[in-house]
């Protein structure tokens, strides 16, 4: 049975990284090892650690480029440029946050929010992908907006039911097959995962 962590920022990525490795059997024969703090002040900071685990298990890095310029910073920083990292180490990038993937599969946002607004087409390329999906979700039922929108007058950016209301959507609806084909680096994130699958059936 392949034993696999997964190590996130946040719990609405976690729901996502579950969602993806249940794409493959392989990968989801057992639950996965959760790991997760809120930050990727975290994620960076165990690197080593992740390097250590990946030699007896397949290790999932899920985290956001935020304001980086491109995926390769994150990824000389984080990795070192140069160095070699075990294959069952996989960093997977969300450009720019995990809310671009969500926002990608527009059948399942229809759901959710309704059909009033006008989806991006190019999530990847917003610079606030979060914001975005929160404008929309001021259209959205009332149920949905005021989970997902911070009352006013209040210093949250978001609604208190946000991740609750997400995570459950991630579970039931979206569809990662779907949102891939309007987001480059979900596909990237899909493949990865793919091949590892792949290479473990063959060994």
């Amino acid at each position: 049975m392949t034993s696999v962590a997964l190590a996130t920022e946040d719990e609405l990525s976690e729901a996502v990284g579950v969602k993806l490795l249940s794409e493959h059997p392989v990968l989801a024969e057992a639950p996965p090892m959760l790991l997760r703090k809120n930050g990727l002040g975290y994620l960076r900071s165990r690197m080593d650690s992740w390097r250590q685990m990946a030699h007896r298990q397949i290790v999932v890095v899920l985290t956001d480029l935020d304001k980086l310029a491109c995926p390769l910073i994150l990824l000389a920083d984080w990795l070192g440029a140069g160095q070699q990292h075990p294959d069952n180490l996989l960093l997977r990038i969300a450009e720019r946050e995990v809310e671009s993937w969500l926002l990608a599969d527009h059948e399942a946002l229809g759901k959710l929010l309704g059909r009033k607004s006008q989806f991006p087409g190019q999530p990847d390329t917003l610079p606030d992908p979060k914001q975005h999906l929160l404008r929309l979700a001021q259209k959205a039922p009332r149920a949905v907006r005021e989970d997902l929108v911070a009352q006013q007058g209040t210093v949250a950016r978001q609604g208190i039911g946000y991740n609750r209301r997400l995570m459950d959507w991630v579970q039931t609806e979206w569809s990662p097959e779907r949102a891939a084909a309007r987001s480059p680096s979900l596909m990237r994130a899909r493949n990865a995962m793919r091949e590892t699958a792949r290479r473990i059936m063959q060994a």
